[in-house]
């Protein structure tokens, strides 16, 4: 049922300039991929097959690496090098299947995810944030086999002093797996956060959330926020929360980045060994 996706890749990615003057943070790597080739490759294990991309301006790069490079193929091909050329074929989507839409302004993630609605249609849809990468289980996969309706997202307990940094649920039944959304609320200074429950970067929405959307309205940073379009739907649609298996990195921060960098070159079959004794060695 849920088989498209949003990709909102519009941000200026400030955090980690100069290196993001010129280059869209999505394509940052770890290890050897994009940020935004980890958050397509778990949606596409996820059964997806529409990948919508809302951009913004200099963001073209993103737009060259889910298209063909006749020069670089051509040129793997006449070198023999064939592993790395299917490396960059099995990157493709087919014909049709990448949609991309303009957000003209950085007015938030409401904003961006509202940008696509016409692309949407009727049917529920997956939203995936690149920043927050997920070492593991395809997130969005385990989100789609729980899926029974309404808005889901992806949560995971966070600390206390953190919950500013975070949407924040306000939590109902709780199985340990699935919780039920009662509030949610963005950005909750620690003593006023109704849990220690924190949503991750991984959503499924229904419709009627893009008409939430349509208000415009402003949020925390003043921004139009998602997590509150969500909330107003809570008492009319069923919205849950779903703990994932795997391990969350916010690649949005440079700590975030060198440990998921770390974290992914140590699940390298062909890195970890030489990776974990360059550490060891580091370390003193």
């Amino acid at each position: 049922m849920i088989k498209k996706a949003i990709f909102p890749v519009g941000g200026l990615g400030t955090r980690f300039l100069p290196a993001t003057k010129a280059m869209p943070k999505e394509m940052l790597p770890v290890v050897d991929k994009p940020l935004i080739q980890y958050a397509v490759e778990e949606a596409a294990a996820a059964g997806i097959e529409e990948f919508i991309f809302v951009t913004g301006r200099n963001k073209t790069a993103i737009e060259d690496h889910f298209d063909h490079s006749f020069e670089l193929e051509a040129a793997l091909k006449a070198k023999g090098k064939s592993d790395a050329l299917s490396l960059v074929k099995a990157m493709m989507r087919g014909p049709g299947a990448v949609q991309y839409v303009r957000q003209q302004q950085a007015a938030g993630l409401g904003h961006a995810v509202w940008c696509a609605r016409h692309l949407v249609g009727d049917d529920p849809v997956a939203v995936l944030l690149a920043d927050d990468l997920i070492l593991g289980q395809s997130c969005v996969r385990e989100m789609i086999e729980a899926y029974d309706g309404g808005n889901m997202v992806a949560v995971m307990d966070v600390p206390r002093d953190q919950t500013g940094a975070y949407g924040i649920i306000t939590p109902g039944g709780d199985d340990g797996h699935v919780v039920d959304v009662r509030g949610l609320v963005e950005k909750p200074r620690p003593d006023k956060a109704p849990s220690t429950i924190g949503v991750v970067g991984r959503y499924i929405i229904t419709p009627e959330v893009f008409t939430t959307l349509d208000s415009q309205e402003r949020g925390a940073g003043g921004e139009i926020q998602l997590t509150d379009a969500l909330a107003k739907q809570i008492g009319s649609t069923p919205f849950k929360g779903l703990r994932f298996s795997g391990e969350r990195f916010d690649c949005g921060s440079k700590i975030g980045f060198l440990q998921a960098n770390i974290a992914f070159g140590l699940a390298d079959g062909a890195l970890e060994s030489d990776l974990r004794d360059w550490i060891t060695k580091r370390l003193p």
